[in-house]
């Protein structure tokens, strides 16, 4: 995937006295009094900030902020707060500026902060108009924020192709440079772990996989679905019986390549959902009509574990059970183990998997951690992202 990266310009010397349009993800949670209640995101954007301002910019950077109505501004959807704990974390003062894009005044090594970009009527749609007013604003685009990869607006993709150069930040080439690497030249074997309740909102991600990966391994209740193509009784269990022709279908288009999709062996049952609940393991026959399956059993785990540690490269998406219930983790801490100790490059995605990750301890043993949700399931999917594509087609002219 051929791109400009913002690290080179500045290395460069190219950015010096230049007008930088950052496009940040800092849709941070927020409790009731408009207080900041996790700021990873913040924390992410400081440093493509900083390299632009070391690189001596005129530095600009907006991003949206929850779900505002375009063209209505009110003060809840103001980036106020993000600026104050950005200001703190940098330790200099950000000044946020509103009805700025007919004109911007920023000078080299100031830094202003664009209010909430969703605000700006035309944004969501891509308005030309828009677009061109906020490439005027800049010599160099800079888009630092995967989470909006997957999104064609204003911000994101419109301005990057008025701008005079188009560029990705140092988050949004890490992602690339990951998701090329675990899926464009992958070092074999390709393992991927998809795992959810519903194969219904995975079944494209199954799908557009099963023509890639060596294993498929499907964990949650994408698993039982698959369990009960298999010919094998779930009892109760979160299923989609109208959908066991698709699961069919994945399981033979990975069986024509010599590849497979591993049913498990036995798994963790329960009679109620309720943290409390008494666990039984079973084989996978064993399974009674009242039964709720909630984990994989031990010996599936281990087998898994086993090709994840064979693995050259893994791709994981979802927990396997429900790990949030002490009785119910073990498939999902042993998958989680086996990541965090296989040679394999990893890349891991999605809230609940970054979740799991977290509860174990691994971030440190995964290869690369996707910030963005809805971007990197469209990647496993196999979609172009807008962002990668318009990005792609600038470095090119």
């Amino acid at each position: 995937m051929k791109f400009i990266r913002f690290s080179d310009l500045c290395a460069q010397g190219l950015v010096k006295g230049q007008r930088v349009f950052i496009r940040a993800d800092l849709n941070v949670p927020q409790d009731d009094s408009g207080s900041i209640t996790e700021d990873t995101r913040i924390r992410a954007s400081i440093p493509c900030i900083q390299m632009a301002l070391d690189a001596g910019a005129a530095v600009m950077v907006t991003s949206h902020l929850g779900r505002p109505t375009e063209g209505q501004f009110k003060p809840e959807d103001s980036l106020a707060p993000v600026a104050k704990r950005m200001g703190e974390l940098m330790q200099r003062e950000v000044p946020v500026l509103t009805a700025w894009t007919d004109g911007v005044d920023v000078q080299p090594g100031q830094l202003v902060l664009l209010e909430n970009c969703r605000v700006n009527k035309g944004e969501k749609k891509n308005d030309e108009a828009l677009a061109r007013k906020m490439a005027a604003l800049c010599d160099i685009f800079v888009h630092d924020a995967f989470g909006t990869a997957h999104r064609a607006e204003a911000s994101t993709y419109g301005i990057a192709q008025f701008a005079k150069v188009a560029c990705a930040g140092p988050l949004l080439a890490a992602e690339m440079d990951a998701i090329s690497k675990a899926l464009a030249n992958p070092k074999r074997p390709l393992v991927a772990i998809v795992a959810g309740s519903k194969v219904s909102t995975k079944l494209t991600i199954l799908k557009a996989l099963a023509g890639k990966v060596d294993q498929l391994i499907v964990g949650g209740g994408i698993a039982n679905t698959f369990m009960l193509a298999n010919g094998l009784a779930i009892g109760k269990s979160l299923a989609e019986r109208e959908l066991l022709d698709e699961a069919r279908a994945v399981i033979a288009a990975m069986k024509a390549r010599g590849a497979e999709v591993p049913i498990p062996t036995d798994v963790v049952t329960a009679k109620i959902f309720s943290a409390e609940a008494a666990a039984s393991v079973k084989a996978a026959g064993d399974v009674e009509e009242d039964d709720l399956i909630l984990d994989i059993g031990p010996e599936t785990a281990k087998k898994l574990a086993e090709q994840l540690m064979a693995a050259g490269t893994i791709v994981w998406n979802g927990p396997v059970g429900v790990f949030e219930f002490a009785a119910f983790e073990g498939g999902t801490k042993a998958i989680a183990e086996a990541v965090a100790a296989s040679s394999a490059f990893s890349i891991a995605g999605g809230g609940d998997t970054l979740a799991a990750i977290a509860k174990y301890g691994i971030e440190k043993d995964v290869g690369y951690i996707s910030t963005g949700g809805g971007a990197f399931l469209e990647v496993l999917e196999g979609k172009t992202l807008p962002a990668f594509e318009i990005l792609s087609t600038r470095a090119e002219g």
